[in-house]
């Protein structure tokens, strides 16, 4: 095994339960020491925003910049423009009343804030690597912390473009400086995980927003090794035979290799900033019960562990995570992936192991023309809540995304609102008490 592996190795070791417990001690302790958590008045001409008198649920919107999905609606808009529809964002949220605003700063291995490591983002230019002329996320932070929201900052790890041309990247990216650290799979480009110096690459980048910001949470989404793509294999034999030597099947040398990065990253945050969480937002299904008998009663055509090297339930269980947020995609009653049963494994998945779960919802589905039946019912969403008031294991939901809650095409998340949300309330105390 070479040193850069050993050295890996050891990390995880040290993230065993017992870390996991110090860890979460840590942050309590910063917790303790830094201001409460009741926010200053809102902007210039806006109320205080309220605040109930106990933490009572996560109540969560994503935010995705990638190919302008939400915001900025479109690239080329000025800074005030930008800046306009970001806070129209927020303001929506906190009409919702929502808690926690997921906002992904680094969506293509770029960045929403002058990061020294990685070009600022192409969504908001246009041009990757050109200054908006104002910092994004530094301003998200402190408009979200204005209404009483929280402020998670979403990062991809190792996407680097939604194409394969490395000439397309800004000239200083790193993915044209160290070509040899990407792959193209499936028409698009990413970072090698099995490479020890792309993984602590892309937690250098992240950690930069960290140690800058103050955010609540780091958030990563499902996206580790690529989905897979029909007739095409990731190339990766080149790394697995300089540092999976101790691997001789594949799949487990990837797994390890997506460990290490969580594990890494875990202790880093720590070490940053202790009161930050660190959550991760997988696919809903991490094995299906025909491959694993500890996993789900379903028949998903994808799944964390196999396909995408993701063993998340691990992760809890290590206690690397503070909170997990799996996307229950589907509606109840989905021959293959019902939402009752994925609901009820993950509940099971945490139990006791002091790891939150908030429930990823496609509010994007909700009235779609594609979209089944069920998706039609305004009410579908509503019983998604209800149904998860009865597991006292889940902490909160969060909605993707941030153009539905302000279209809300049917009406299904003002039905949601009425039935479960009739007050503003603070995120929920983390597992530590923080």
């Amino acid at each position: 095994m070479t040193t850069a592996t050993g050295a890996a190795f050891a990390v995880v070791g040290a993230s065993a339960p017992g870390a996991a417990a110090e860890r979460r001690g840590a942050r309590e302790r910063e917790r303790a020491a830094a201001p409460g958590p009741e926010r200053g008045p809102g902007p210039e001409g806006a109320p205080a925003p309220e605040r109930a008198a106990r933490a009572e649920g996560f109540r969560g919107m994503w935010v995705a910049t990638v190919a302008n999905r939400d915001w900025p609606s479109r690239p080329g808009l000025t800074a005030a423009a930008q800046r306009a529809e970001l806070l129209a964002h927020l303001d929506r949220a906190v009409e919702r009343r929502l808690n926690a605003v997921v906002l992904q700063v680094r969506p293509t291995a770029d960045a929403l804030w002058p990061s020294p490591y990685e070009p600022w983002a192409q969504c908001l230019t246009g041009t990757q690597g050109r200054d908006p002329g104002w910092d994004p996320l530094g301003t998200a932070v402190a408009e979200a912390h204005a209404r009483g929201l929280e402020l998670h900052a979403w990062f991809n790890p190792y996407r680097v473009a939604n194409h394969a041309d490395p000439e397309r990247l800004a000239a200083s990216h790193p993915a044209r400086l160290h070509p040899d650290w990407t792959v193209p799979h499936g028409g698009k480009l990413y970072y090698n995980p099995g490479l020890p110096e792309v993984r602590r690459f892309v937690q250098d980048a992240m950690l930069d927003a960290v140690r800058r910001y103050d955010v609540d949470a780091v958030h990563w989404d499902d996206y580790f090794y690529p989905y897979p793509v029909e007739g095409e294999t990731f190339d990766d034999a080149d790394a697995h035979a300089r540092y999976g030597a101790d691997f001789p099947d594949r799949a487990d040398w990837r797994r390890h290799n997506t460990d290490l990065l969580v594990s890494e990253a875990a202790a880093r945050i720590k070490e940053v900033k202790p009161r930050v969480a660190f959550g991760i937002s997988p696919f809903g299904v991490w094995r299906n019960a025909a491959d694993d008998p500890e996993g789900s009663d379903t028949r998903a055509g994808v799944a964390t562990y196999d396909d995408l090297y993701a063993d998340t339930r691990k992760w809890i269980r290590e206690g690397w995570i503070d909170h997990v947020v799996p996307q229950l995609y589907w509606h109840i009653g989905h021959p293959a992936t019902d939402y009752a049963t994925l609901l009820d494994w993950w509940e099971t998945a945490v139990r006791g192991t002091g790891v939150a779960l908030h429930i990823g919802e496609a509010l994007y589905k909700a009235g779609a023309p594609d979209q089944p039946e069920a998706w039609q019912d305004p009410r579908e969403l509503s019983r998604h809540l209800a149904l998860a008031e009865g597991r006292p294991g889940v902490g909160g939901h969060c909605f993707f995304a941030a153009k539905e809650v302000t279209e809300d095409r049917n009406g299904a998340l003002a039905a949601a609102v009425a039935d479960h949300y009739p007050d503003r309330v603070r995120p929920p105390r983390r597992p530590d008490g923080s």
